[in-house]
């Protein structure tokens, strides 16, 4: 059998069933209901495995990847209290399974997603779309899905959990988010929303001002509706925050692109343009 997490089709979520969010804090539902996952380093715990469902993930694994390099002073005894905890909380009204969703194998514990909604997983299946959408050339589609795609994300994901773990994960799926800002500006650019692209990416970029991809891209869209002194004033911040924040200099691509924003200022000056 599969053991991919099963996407349930959108609506109401069947009574039984489990959904977890990880593209923001984490949380988890059984139907409508909320669930109490507990303190935060059991959460983190659970996130390890909700992430790597279908794989059997061992309990030093568990312990590197939530506790780091500052073990808990139980010891790996915790690990099975924290899993017996959560078996407790995902288990369904009715259920009779000892594991709920958490099964032990001889080499760990594994999460069993059949049956489950995992907003990751969506994005997965989304980013996939994007994909060929980009592949047969249809723009349309791949702005609609990468926007889709954008709104799982509900704040920083795995918000404020603990361990090694947790803090890859968010770096990664921050960096997803990002490169699906990307390309739904370079997408809706070709499609001539600039203006559209324009509003986002400076709210965007309000909350990430390092990010020169973005920042390239909202020049490009400011430029391309006629507002050159905003596009010029992009370039200014970006290259103060890198300079404060990173000691470094704009990237070729930010230079680049600034001068050509300086250059259309010149001639259009020097015709007389707007």
């Amino acid at each position: 059998m599969d053991d991919a997490p099963v996407l349930l089709p959108a609506g109401p979520d069947p009574v039984p069933g489990l959904r977890f969010s990880v593209l923001g804090p984490l949380r988890a539902w059984r139907g409508g209901s909320p669930l109490d996952l507990g303190p935060v380093r059991q959460q983190a715990l659970l996130a390890a495995l909700v992430l790597r469902a279908g794989d059997t993930v061992s309990q030093s694994e568990l312990l590197d990847g939530v506790w780091g390099l500052e073990p808990p002073g139980t010891g790996g005894r915790v690990v099975p209290v924290y899993v017996h905890r959560l078996r407790k909380c995902l288990r369904g009204p009715g259920e009779r399974t000892p594991d709920s969703v958490i099964g032990r194998t001889r080499g760990g514990y594994r999460f069993a997603a059949e049956g489950v909604r995992i907003d990751a997983a969506r994005l997965a299946e989304l980013d996939a779309d994007i994909g060929a959408a980009e592949e047969a050339g249809d723009p349309a589609a791949a702005v609609a899905s990468c926007a889709a795609a954008l709104g799982l994300f509900h704040g920083e994901p795995l918000a404020g959990l603990p361990g090694p773990f947790a803090e890859g994960q968010r770096l990664r799926l921050t960096e997803r988010r990002s490169t699906l800002w990307t390309r739904k500006a370079r997408w809706q650019l070709r499609l001539g929303r600039a203006a559209e692209a324009a509003e986002e990416l400076s709210a965007v970029l309000a909350l990430e001002p390092l990010r020169e991809p973005l920042a390239v891209l909202l020049m490009r869209a400011l430029q391309a509706t006629g507002r050159r002194a905003e596009a010029i004033a992009v370039f200014g911040r970006i290259r103060t925050r890198l300079a404060e924040d990173l000691g470094v200099p704009p990237g070729e691509e930010l230079r680049r692109t600034h001068r050509a924003v300086l250059d259309e200022a010149v001639h259009q000056d020097f015709i007389g343009g707007p």
